[in-house]
């Protein structure tokens, strides 16, 4: 997969978490996954297509769910991942793959994308749609947050 399919990801997250009161940004690891991820926590799946077709997945275990909800709700605590942190967090994803979508635009590649999708328990699967999936840590005050991409 070409780097400037990952980049517009890696600058998203960059851009929007400072804006949602995170100050402590960084950029973990970069791996290589394949087609089927499993996990205990939360997915957030979401649909792009255009010049660029695929899927980007981000995931994040449910404690750092539930923190990152709390902080992008003014500190209000969040015991239970209930249906306000819920909603929090996807929003969390609709704002960084349309963030992603427009700086793919700046570079003249046209995306649309789709509603995200949550999926959240104990050992989730979700399948892509390539065999190779790139995986971006990035850490948002020491929570872990990955950033899955799917595309082609």
């Amino acid at each position: 997969m070409d780097v400037k399919y990952i980049n517009p990801f890696i600058e998203s997250f960059m851009t929007i978490m400072p804006q949602l009161g995170f100050t402590s940004i960084q950029k973990g690891t970069v791996s290589v996954k394949g087609k089927q991820l499993i996990d205990t926590g939360v997915f957030i799946v979401v649909g792009i297509v255009g010049e660029v077709k695929g899927n980007v997945v981000y995931f994040m275990n449910l404690e750092h769910a539930k923190s990152i909800a709390s902080t992008m709700m003014m500190g209000m605590p969040v015991a239970e991942f209930d249906d306000m942190a819920q909603s929090a967090v996807s929003e969390l994803a609709n704002m960084l793959t349309a963030t992603a979508a427009t700086i793919f635009s700046n570079v003249g590649i046209t995306v649309d994308i789709s509603t995200p999708t949550m999926l959240y328990g104990n050992e989730v699967s979700v399948k892509m749609n390539a065999s190779r999936v790139i995986c971006v840590e990035m850490n948002a005050e020491q929570h872990p947050f990955h950033i899955n991409i799917s595309l082609e």
